[in-house]
């Protein structure tokens, strides 16, 4: 099998966010928790196990969950203290692991490869996760296996609060038997084409030749193929938490226009909120550069709560870029970078009793997709 000497470990926070709130409040514990907007237009963000016997699930409306669990204890949530504790988790992990890739806010690719020669993989990988749970009070699963696909499907057999290994040999067997539910990034509509096709299990979808599976279902078929056969090269990506985008723009005439610059800050920003919201992806860093007019570079980084939201990163840069600009001369460049991403969609941030704001930028990026990053913006960062 491709890979069959790699050692791949996925950490994965159980019930991130209801964890933490437990860690605030002991009364919760084994009660059912539901976090999100507490009005019932709000939605669902997160609930804990006890909740999910109930039928609730992230993403449902509020309303709806208080008729399916009207017992369980309503929480707005708090982003700043998840992104506190997501790191706290990192700083543990990537000062322990060889390569780390932080995937989202609340899991984590070890590649532990060549390990195994030395000290072992389970047992080192066990003795982390223990020393997570004791220096952060989380519980938190574990999965070991030869890529990324087999470890975090292992890992959500393992949750909650529990570990497991599959090694080279048992792959195929460990997969067989499971849902085609269980496999990374296939969402609802393949699922359900996949089931009108008759494919329920991992191993009835492993045995369908890989072209009639591309047929049906482009090149993302061959992908899901692959891991449904164990298949799976994608590289653990050091430091991935590091990654950045940015833009910046230089001016053909220095200015001095404090309005003008404002409503520039505003526009980049902007536009790199929307670049984010189209990768899935929540930034916990923005930065804010400016060159003046003899060169002199200066920046100003914040770090935030992870978010993608315009209103949150537009604020903070406006921030920066006032404590920054303190000499009063001619700018000759100005630029904003959004770092520390991880993948994650605003779902994350839907801790608000407001989906009209939500829904705003559901419709906002749809426009801008179809017709353009320039399409639409604030009316602070146009002139």
């Amino acid at each position: 099998m491709l890979g069959e000497n790699r050692h791949i470990a996925h950490m994965d926070l159980d019930t991130f966010f209801v964890s933490v709130e437990r860690l605030q409040n002991s009364k919760l514990a084994g009660k059912p928790v539901i976090i999100g907007g507490l009005s019932d237009r709000g939605v669902v963000a997160a609930c804990s196990y006890e909740a999910r016997m109930y039928g609730v699930h992230s993403a449902m409306p509020i309303k709806m969950a208080r008729q399916l669990c009207a017992d369980a204890t309503y929480i707005r949530g708090d982003m700043e203290q998840y992104s506190k504790y997501s790191n706290m988790v990192t700083d543990i992990i990537t000062e322990a692991a060889p390569v780390c890739e932080k995937a989202s806010i609340d899991e984590h690719y070890l590649d532990l490869t060549g390990m195994d020669r030395f000290f072992g993989c389970q047992k080192w990988s066990h003795e982390l996760r223990q020393r997570i749970m004791r220096e952060t009070g989380l519980p938190i699963s574990f999965g070991l296996s030869v890529n990324k696909t087999v470890s975090k499907i292992a890992t959500g057999e393992a949750k909650p609060n529990g570990e497991k290994e599959v090694k080279a040999p048992d792959v195929q067997p460990f997969l067989n038997p499971l849902s085609i539910r269980k496999i990374p990034m296939l969402g609802p509509k393949t699922y359900q084409l996949l089931r009108s096709m008759g494919i329920e299990r991992i191993e009835t979808l492993s045995h369908i030749p890989p072209e009639m599976i591309q047929k049906v279902l482009g090149k993302n078929g061959l992908h899901i193929w692959k891991k449904a056969n164990g298949i799976d090269n994608t590289p653990v990506v050091r430091y991935a938490e590091r990654k950045s985008i940015s833009s910046e723009r230089t001016f053909d005439k220095d200015t001095i226009d404090i309005r003008y610059l404002n409503e520039l800050i505003v526009r980049i920003t902007e536009k790199l909120a929307f670049e984010l919201r189209k990768q899935q992806k929540l930034t916990a860093c923005i930065t804010v550069k400016i060159r003046y007019s003899n060169f002199d570079t200066h920046t100003l980084q914040k770090r935030i709560p992870y978010t993608s939201f315009d209103h949150v990163l537009i604020s903070t840069a406006k921030e920066l870029f006032t404590r920054l600009y303190s000499r009063r001369m001619l700018v000759r460049l100005v630029g904003v970078r959004l770092s520390y991403l991880v993948n994650g969609a605003q779902q994350l941030n839907l801790f608000e009793d407001t989906p009209e704001q939500i829904n705003l930028y559901l419709a906002m990026d749809r426009i801008r997709t179809r017709f353009g990053a320039n399409a639409l913006g604030r009316a602070a960062g146009m002139k």
